[in-house]
């Protein structure tokens, strides 16, 4: 049986501007763009939390709720270095470890380097070694799987330690509510809840075919995970799907030129990130978000695969012109790709005669 470990720090970047100027210890600090911008909080500290703030929210909205909260510009190159840190010690113990964004892991120690059998321990001590080098906590969920271990770390938030071992994981999954579940957001909790499902234990009453019906090929993984099972392995590499950039404009345009000539520069980035990367792709996605925070994409496949600013240009101004609603204004304009192939594995396989 595995032995998995899921590392999430803490409040991370609230928690990291805190250390580094303490009069913010135990006031409100929300980390985004500031409350009279367009700005949006990256996160906060538990006591903004306790006000409903959260990662996501409009920097406008959770002053209104938070007016007392401090707002603190993010300090992207400080997280990266702490985070640096951090997973060196997650690296003392395994080298399958998995990162999902600057806060968070998964490590499999079924296997260690220092051969302790016991994953608790080990999360102790990686818990242990956490705060001593970088003076934050984290919380630790260990189980025998992805699924659970992501759950036991939200447990018991923050500072926590969970273990949940098979014979506890029914009853921890039976008692969870939907929202809880990791990868169901608001939209489909509600569609969940409509059907009668409030929880894991009547999750566990719908058939595979009824899920697979109401949610597509989620459903599968749901019914499994409600199940105890998980068999997703803990990935070290990770090949991108899509590569993306977009914009929030300053204010909102509905003037198609400057529309087009951010879609340029937007065109021009995506196309330096894809020659650095040595990928081109096949499937060009146009994201348009209007004042009202409609949220609208268009895609088109391309008849070759490309990495050029000049064809993603033509073919994004295309999807544009053709999906623009010109009697409403622009917030925020976005390009991305999909469908990547790697250059250099498409060239060996190219056999010469």
């Amino acid at each position: 049986m595995k032995k998995i470990i899921h590392i999430d720090m803490d409040a991370f970047f609230a928690a990291i501007e805190i250390r580094e100027q303490p009069w913010l210890k135990g006031k409100c600090v929300v980390v985004g763009g500031p409350p009279n911008s367009r700005g949006v909080v990256s996160t906060c500290s538990y006591e903004a939390r306790k006000f409903g703030v959260h990662s996501g929210m409009s920097s406008y909205q959770a002053w209104n709720i938070c007016p007392e909260a401090i707002f603190l510009h993010p300090h992207f190159e400080l997280y990266m270095k702490v985070s640096q840190q951090i997973r060196k010690i997650f690296y003392q113990w395994t080298d399958l470890v998995e990162p999902m964004s600057l806060d968070e892991a998964y490590l499999d120690v079924t296997e260690n380097k220092q051969s302790e059998e016991d994953a608790v321990k080990i999360a102790q001590a990686i818990k242990a070694e956490v705060l001593q080098i970088t003076h934050l906590t984290c919380s630790a969920g260990v189980s025998y799987n992805k699924f659970l271990a992501k759950i036991g770390s939200e447990i018991q938030k923050p500072d926590g330690l969970t273990y949940i071992p098979p014979e506890k994981a029914q009853e921890i999954l039976f008692a969870l509510p939907i929202e809880k579940y990791y990868g169901i957001g608001k939209v489909t909790a509600a569609k969940l809840r409509k059907k009668g499902i409030k929880n894991g234990a009547d999750l566990y009453q719908w058939e595979l075919k009824d899920l697979i019906n109401l949610l597509g090929k989620t459903g599968i993984f749901y019914y499994y995970a409600v199940r105890g099972i998980d068999k997703r392995e803990v990935i070290t590499e990770v090949e991108p799907k899509t590569l993306s950039c977009e914009t929030t404009f300053s204010s909102d345009i509905d003037n198609l030129k400057e529309l087009l000539q951010t879609l340029n520069r937007l065109a021009e980035h995506l196309s330096e990130r894809l020659k650095k990367k040595g990928i081109k792709g096949n499937t060009l996605t146009l994201k348009i978000k209007y004042d009202n925070f409609q949220l609208i994409t268009r895609s088109c496949t391309l008849p070759c695969y490309v990495d050029d600013a000049k064809n993603l240009r033509q073919y994004s101004e295309q999807l544009l012109i053709a999906n623009w609603d010109s009697f409403r204004k622009v917030r925020l304009l976005g390009l991305g790709i999909s469908k990547l192939e790697d250059i250099n594995k498409a060239e060996q396989l190219i056999i010469p005669l």
